[in-house]
């Protein structure tokens, strides 16, 4: 009954990164995360609390976060010391390929007759590749697989064949790979909580850790949560492996599934009693429609918001929808993809594929809404941008700053299409129509690639209009001029100007002494590359932006104590309530044993 049925690990892009020297640069500048990649997919919480809520017994240990926390973390001990009946792993996105494989190696080392499954969007992707690894026993397939995995935990207890079991790729004892038809794809998402932040508060005095369940290395001083509003997407963006395409390819979605505005309410509201960081609203839900957007606006209007909200935008908006939301919110925020500001590249990449002038209107619009901070995204290594493109982004920065007096809520950022195209999207798919010429297709390719000791060697494509080098070079003087717009203007100080002006010369200079290593023959280049190892550490993370600059400003991380206390208490009994299910769960495979027997 105590035992635990499915422990998740969280695997970090690489393993071991503690040892090798690879120079990652600014690929997760723009993400919460490092390039270790220690956060994990927030469907995680919604399969364990599933489960859970079922009678089953599941821990998540992000093993990323721990290495990155305590050098001396010993990841082999820790496996051997697990006992569960499943181990489970997402790949989510490709940059988990080269460590997930690696520490499901570990788990066969240690537990040769325990199931290993794999889970996520490029999981189902690759799923026959996937499991014909020796360490891989399932994939399971879709968006939404919280049933599934259920009937997979039940199948291992009880012995039963998994044939039946929809979305499950498989291997028979011969080895034989058999693939389930993907059937389950639920319309609404209103059964699950995604993510589930009950699941990780209870967890942590259940398994009496705390560290196992962090989202990303910062998290403790800057708590920041994010809530999904839907799974699949109305837009069709050439690169996104989140597209509408990419997700019926994989996941036989044919439109997105929604969490309805109540239930997405009553997740906020439990939220804000955790803390008053703000809440990350993920995915665009005006793509729901009218009426959803008409009831969620209200029932924001209506709720005792607290915390401050952030909102991403995939398409304009107007003084009805920001006077809405200034309305009905102590602060909120928005965050808007441009990629490019070029209209001709926007529209045939599918991104936001409006003119300027809309763009602007709503950037003004926002503003004058008091929109306390508007993040703006630029990006290289696009469909049918040429160098001059990508480094001229810069200039339409220093336009909008003009335009609207040097209003410091406007906050830019510029990076790679990196480290891979995502698989499943309509560039990694049709790649002579955008323009790509792709160096790896396959699972093991994007693996070893890896490895590779700098992030031009990772990068899995170049195109007809720019090479390998060009992308980087045009990365890092997008990202000079970017700084000094910034520093001109105000943005940011003279302090971080000069720090971030010098990490983006260094790395620049890195790249070129890799290249030059790289050219040695075999034998020679490891030791060289060690040499390298802590040059290369101080510009793996915040290259070519602030650390802070990314964040939302706030007072108190946490709640005051008596609410966190009616949390803790609420969630204390809910556990104990769980315990008979657990029970109830033990009995019934007692009795589906006696039977069969």
């Amino acid at each position: 009954m105590f035992r635990k049925d499915l422990v998740f690990l969280h695997a970090p892009s690489v393993y071991d990164f503690r040892k090798d020297t690879i120079m990652f640069g600014p690929i997760s500048d723009v993400v919460p995360s490092s390039p270790t990649f220690e956060m994990y997919p927030v469907g995680i919480t919604s399969i364990a609390d599933t489960l859970e809520q079922n009678g089953f017994n599941v821990q998540l240990i992000n093993l990323a976060y721990q290495m990155l926390r305590s050098p001396d973390y010993d990841v082999e001990k820790v496996i051997a010391g697990l006992n569960p009946r499943i181990f489970a792993f997402d790949l989510h996105w490709l940059p988990h390929a080269h460590g997930s494989v690696e520490v499901a190696k570990i788990v066969k080392k240690y537990h040769p007759d325990t199931p290993v499954l794999f889970g996520g969007l490029s999981a189902s992707y690759y799923h026959e590749e996937l499991v014909s690894y020796p360490c891989v026993d399932y994939v399971v397939r879709g968006d939404s697989t919280e049933e599934i995995v259920k009937q997979l935990v039940i199948a291992v207890r009880q012995g039963v064949p998994v044939d039946k079991i929809p979305n499950l790729t498989w291997k028979k004892p011969d080895g034989k790979v058999v693939v389930n038809p993907l059937t389950h794809v639920p319309d609404d998402m209103d059964y699950a909580s995604i993510p589930s932040y009950k699941y990780v508060v209870r967890s942590v005095f259940k398994y009496a850790s705390l560290h196992n369940t962090v989202p990303y290395a910062d998290w403790l001083k800057y708590p920041v949560t994010a809530l999904l509003t839907s799974r699949g997407c109305t837009q069709n963006c050439s690169i996104c492996g989140g597209s509408a395409s990419a997700y019926k390819k994989i996941c036989n979605r044919s439109k997105p599934a929604f969490r309805s505005p109540k239930v997405l309410i009553e997740d906020i509201l439990f939220l804000q009693n955790l803390g008053q960081a703000p809440i990350f609203i993920l995915n665009d839900f005006r793509m729901a429609g009218p009426e959803f957007t008409e009831e969620f606006l209200t029932l924001l209007e209506e709720s005792n918001i607290k915390n401050e909200l952030v909102f991403e935008l995939f398409f304009p908006a107007g003084d009805e929808f920001f006077g809405r939301l200034d309305k009905a919110l102590p602060q909120y925020s928005i965050e808007i993809t441009l990629e490019s500001h070029i209209e001709r590249i926007r529209k045939f990449n599918g991104k936001l594929p409006v003119s300027n002038e809309k763009i602007e209107a709503s950037l003004e619009s926002a503003l004058r809404n008091n929109c306390r901070k508007i993040d703006i995204f630029f990006m290289t290594g696009i469909p049918k941008q040429s160098y001059e493109d990508a480094v001229s982004s810069v200039d339409y920065c220093a336009y909008l700053l003009d335009k609207f007096q040097g209003d410091k809520r406007l906050c830019f950022f510029v990076a790679p299409l990196a480290p891979f195209l995502d698989p499943g999207c309509r560039a990694f798919e049709e790649p002579e129509k955008f323009g790509y010429k792709q160096f790896y297709r396959t699972l093991e390719e994007h693996r070893q690639a890896l490895t590779m000791p700098s992030w031009k060697y990772i990068l899995s494509y170049e195109t007809d209009s720019m090479t390998r080098d060009e992308i980087v070079e045009a990365t890092y003087e997008a990202a000079l001029r970017l700084n000094q717009v910034k520093k001109d203007y105000g943005l940011i100080e003279e302090k971080l100007y000069a720090d971030i002006d010098y990490r983006i010369r260094m790395a620049r200079d890195i790249i070129r002494e890799i290249d030059e290593i790289v050219k040695l023959p075999q034998s020679e280049q490891k030791a060289m590359r060690e040499q390298m190892r802590q040059k290369v550490e101080a510009v793996n993370k915040a290259t070519i932006c602030g650390n802070d600059e990314l964040k939302w400003p706030f007072k108190e991380r946490l709640s005051n104590g008596f609410t966190l206390f009616k949390v803790l208490v609420g969630l204390f009994f809910k556990e104990w309530s769980l315990l008979f299910n657990r029970i109830r769960l033990t009995l019934t495979d007692d009795d589906f044993r006696t039977v069969n027997k």
